[in-house]
């Protein structure tokens, strides 16, 4: 086996970086370490930068587990760091230092390792990342853009041989790379595309990519050895389930296959008008409205063939000049916002563009050749590349920073957006076909607010690492690109919808809502009365941001979003170790574990085999346990160890619950598998109506107010144009929701609210007059929520929810509790 050591200058990138490879290999067993940052300072703020004895010390950490180690950096001072670390590590393993793309090769070093590839495979893997991308975008026909594979050795004869079909919207893109060479172990399997497209070994992540197939295309699968027909078994399994991501008819595009890695935004259409709604897949929680940026195409080579009149060229002189003195600026600016290795690094990119020389050179081809400002600058930057190449070693690296600002003195000149994640002073929103990994990964610390793209899944690279930012994302949203940039847009992550120019009443309350007010850890109403605010969390990464938000617990950790990219169930040491991520996060605090909630809008390839007409009334949440009772029983052994190893107060609590007597059937199950504090999701009529009943069975309820209102209202939580009917507040789900507060109260029983409703500052109080003792919401939504609490007493709440069951309408509802509450009245529902 071979580590993986990845040397960051930032912590937060390193870990995304880490948990998006690791998700491409399902059966785990590959060793990977982070030394990323150097350390906090005073304040507790991470350091960007790089330690040598942190890079020695995974190294070692990895010595005795794994025949090997190879070590991928980020950029600057990573290289010096790793080449330090070479010699002050203790251990003899063979180590290799890989200079290949970060994101890219991290994800094809961990997918050849997991293959079992050895050091010399799994750095050539890593170094050939980039040809995938390269490949797509390049055109120019440069020999280093994905130069072809060599002619394979021809297989052995009795070879097997099969003929599948892409049926996922997104072709062979990484995931479905890494599934592919995961399941082709044991065999030697190759891919062609059909009829006479390029070849790639099923091991090679970078070939597969290169191979460029998309949904419709016909893949010749051929293998030999002893596991060969087995081999192409699993294949032809994961091809005829589209990799899990479904086999929906692709997003019509116009743009040719080589182009759709780095998507280009979509000027010809005409814009989308005012008050349009897009509807995708909200794949990380929040509600945001700004500005939209349309990702930057990337800036084409300048045309070599235009010569400028003599008369005109102190005029295009003037422009390199004035575009060196722009750019310089635009880094002074940043340079002084940033810390550590990045100061450092934006400083030397301002000097760079301003070096006299650079500007000198670019101001004599103009003059004596007649090149436009564009191409000198380009040619100039040519040069200057080639001869820092010829210098080898760390100089030889340098040439990134002269492509940079040489992209950069090239956009001012020529008045374009930089390529790739723009730049910008004020928020704004991120609208692009899709996202390459690297591109996303980018977007930490800056001013970009959501995501939106046409393409793409809850798996996706985009979803992934949006989610480990806390970044609002949406994903699958078709004609997004259709957007104007300039345009005004709320993106709402939970309801994965995009509103085109939307009322000023909607904007202001969600850029009200997104302004994170700090809380101090501890909810309590004006007079003292305790209620608990935890934090809704999908993963391990979730739970450290809430933890960093000081939320007092955790009240609803999804489990199903672990394992959004599964093709087949995870093992219980899989899930123990998935688990255990989350509850390490919240120490001798309440962690409210719900079991998978699987269909309908998540459904999981292991747990929803059929296709239903009618998903959200069908076979979800704990109704799965009927068909694959198994995987309860794994998931409960799986939460029950990850609860003995942890120090985490765990209870456990099921979806889609209608009866009674479901929910004894699984208070005996969870209970018996060593599960003390059990409880059960209020989210259809029937449970909240019976929910005396239930706590005479289980320990605690909580209400799933967006289930609850769709069910309730009778429609689809997913469609934007039905979203005034899935509002908390109409009256027949606050009645509902009252209904369950009673139950708690008389039996002394907790009563959650882990739904969107419990985000509302003023919705909150209502909630809390309406029985419920705890309210679980996305991590930036505390601060406002228990600053809207500290203002009401306990009378008040009890005041306002008496006030708000009499109301007809939810525009009476939100009346009433502002004239008891004294705050503003809510025109209508945020989304």
């Amino acid at each position: 086996m071979i580590g993986i050591v990845a040397v960051s200058h930032s912590a937060r990138l390193g870990e995304a970086a880490v948990e998006l490879a690791l998700q491409m290999v399902q059966g785990g067993g590959v060793h990977v370490r982070v030394a990323a940052g150097a350390g906090t300072d005073a304040d507790g703020t991470p350091i960007l930068g790089t330690d040598a004895v942190a890079v020695a010390s995974a190294i070692d950490e990895l010595a005795d587990e794994c025949d090997g180690v190879l070590v991928l950096m980020d950029l600057g001072s990573a290289v010096l760091s790793a080449e330090l670390a070479l010699e002050l590590r203790m251990s003899d393993v063979p180590v290799r230092l890989a200079p290949a793309p970060f994101v890219e090769g991290l994800l094809a070093a961990v997918v050849s390792a997991g293959a079992g590839g050895t050091l010399d495979d799994v750095a050539r893997e890593a170094m050939a990342a980039l040809g995938a991308k390269t490949g797509h975008l390049d055109e120019s026909g440069a020999p280093d853009a994905a130069a072809p594979e060599a002619p394979p050795e021809p297989l052995a004869a009795g070879a097997h041989r099969r003929v599948v079909t892409v049926r996922n919207p997104l072709g062979i893109h990484a995931r479905p790379a890494a599934l592919i060479a995961e399941a082709s172990s044991g065999a030697e399997v190759r891919l062609r595309k059909l009829p006479d497209g390029p070849e790639a070994a099923a091991a090679s992540l970078s070939r597969l990519l290169i191979l460029g197939a998309r949904q419709g295309d016909e893949i010749e699968l051929s293998a030999s050895g002893a596991d060969a027909e087995a081999a192409l078994d699993r294949l032809a399994t994961l091809f005829a389930d589209g990799f899990g991501e479904g086999d929906a008819p692709a997003v019509p595009t116009e743009r040719a296959v080589d182009e759709s890695q780095k998507p280009v935004p979509n000027v010809s259409a005409a814009p989308l008008p005012a008050g349009t709604v897009l509807h995708g897949r909200g794949v990380s929680a929040g509600r945001v409205a700004a500005t939209a940026v349309l990702l930057a195409a990337a800036l084409p080579e300048p045309d070599p063939d235009v010569v400028i009149d003599p008369a005109d060229r102190a005029g295009e002189v003037s422009a390199i000049e004035w575009a060196a003195v722009a750019v310089a600026d635009q880094l002074r600016s940043r340079t002084a916002q940033a810390t550590g290795d990045a100061r450092a690094i934006l400083d030397a990119s301002r000097l760079l563009a301003s070096d006299p020389e650079l500007v000198a050179d670019a101001s004599a081809l103009v003059r004596s050749k007649g090149r436009s400002a564009a191409r000198a600058v380009w040619e100039t930057a040519v040069a200057h590349e080639r001869s820092l190449r010829a210098l080898g070693g760390r100089m030889a690296e340098r040439t990134a920073d002269i492509r940079d600002v040489r992209d950069r003195l090239i956009a001012e000149i020529l008045e374009v957006d930089l390529p790739g994640v723009p730049e910008r002073d004020e928020p704004f929103v991120l609208v692009a076909t899709d996202l390459a990994p690297a591109d996303t990964a980018a977007l930490g610390g800056g001013n970009c607010v959501a995501l939106v793209t046409e393409q793409g899944g809850p798996t996706s690279h985009t979803a992934i690492i949006a989610r480990s930012l806390g970044i609002p994302a949406v994903v699958g949203a078709d004609r997004a690109t259709g957007i104007a940039a300039g345009t005004v847009v709320l993106v709402d992550g939970d309801r994965g919808t995009v509103e085109v120019e939307p009322d000023a009443g909607r904007v202001e309350a969600a850029r009200a809502a997104a302004v994170v007010v700090p809380f101090d850890g501890e909810g309590r109403l004006a007079d003292g009365t305790p209620v608990a605010l935890l934090a809704n969390v999908g993963g391990a990464a979730d739970a450290a941001t809430a933890a960093d938000a000081r939320a007092e617990g955790i009240g609803l950790f999804r489990t199903e979003f672990c394992f959004l990219d599964r093709v087949d169930a995870p093992s219980v040491d899989e899930q123990v170790e998935a688990y255990r991520g989350v509850l390490a996060a919240f120490p001798g605090r309440r962690v409210v574990v719900r079991t998978l909630d699987a269909g309908s809008d998540k459904p999981l390839p292991f747990a929803n085999a059929d296709d239903e007409d009618n998903p959200a009334l069908g076979v979800r949440g704990l109704r799965v346990a009927r068909r694959s009772p198994g995987l309860l029983d794994d998931q409960l052994r799986a939460l029950a160890l990850a609860a003995e190893a942890e120090s985490a107060l765990v209870e456990v609590m099921a979806p889609m619950v209608a009866t009674v007597e479901e929910a004894r059937v699984f208070a005996d199950q969870a209970r018996a598998a060593g599960l003390e504090r059990v409880g059960v999701m209020i989210e259809t009529p029937s449970a909240a109506l019976l929910a005396s009943e239930m706590l005479e069975v289980v320990d605690f309820v909580s209400v799933g107010t967006n289930d609850l209102a769709q069910y309730t209202l009778a429609a689809d939580r997913l469609l934007g144009e039905l979203g005034e009917l899935n509002d908390p507040w109409q009256p027949a789900v606050l009645r509902l929701i009252g209904a369950a507060g009673a139950a708690g109260r008389v039996w002394s029983l907790p009563v959650g609210v882990c739904g969107e409703a419990a985000a509302d500052p003023a919705l909150a109080p209502v909630l809390i007059g309406l029985g419920v003792s705890s309210l679980s919401m996305t991590p930036r939504a505390l601060g406002r929520v228990a600053a809207a609490l500290a203002e009401v007493t306990a009378e008040q709440c009890l005041t306002a929810a008496e006030a708000v069951l009499k109301a007809a309408t939810a525009a009476e509802a939100r009346s009433a509790a502002a004239e008891v509450l004294g705050s503003e009245s809510v025109s209508g529902p945020v989304a």
